[in-house]
């Protein structure tokens, strides 16, 4: 069964990949698109996802056992770290009256966002190893 982590993980990887579609489109506006109506969806899901994230990782630490504990602590403050640069870099963008291909060409792009999607994925892959074991161990 997913962790929260996972779920949110996975929320903004789905967004991440909505985005590359999107971006590839050559559009010059998302009003009045179906396309622009998904990314908005899409970027408001993945902030919501990012937000608060300190506290689902603590939470994780807890439900998971994940050990050694500090290691954890310490990477988590540089996700949420990076959580919060992706999420202000996705308001900026949620908050322009017309979204072009080439606006979520250049967030995809930020290296804010590569960041935290490169830090999500680790946890995933650690969680998930993680999972197996114990299943294993069963």
């Amino acid at each position: 069964m997913p962790t929260e982590l996972q779920l949110r993980c996975e929320t903004i990887e789905e967004c991440y990949e909505f985005t590359l579609s999107y971006a590839a489109r050559g559009l010059t506006t998302d009003e009045g698109s179906d396309a622009g109506k998904q990314l908005r969806h899409y970027l408001a899901r993945a902030v919501e996802a990012m937000a608060d994230l300190k506290a689902c990782c603590a939470a994780a630490i807890d439900k998971e056992r994940l050990d050694p504990r500090e290691k954890y602590e310490v990477f988590f403050r540089v996700l949420a770290r990076d959580a919060e640069s992706s999420i202000a870099a996705m308001e900026l963008v949620l908050a322009q009256p017309a979204i072009s291909s080439q606006l979520i060409d250049n967030l995809n792009a930020s290296i804010h966002l590569r960041a935290l999607l490169t830090d999500m994925f680790l946890v995933a892959e650690i969680l998930e190893a993680q999972q197996a074991r114990a299943m294993a161990s069963n």
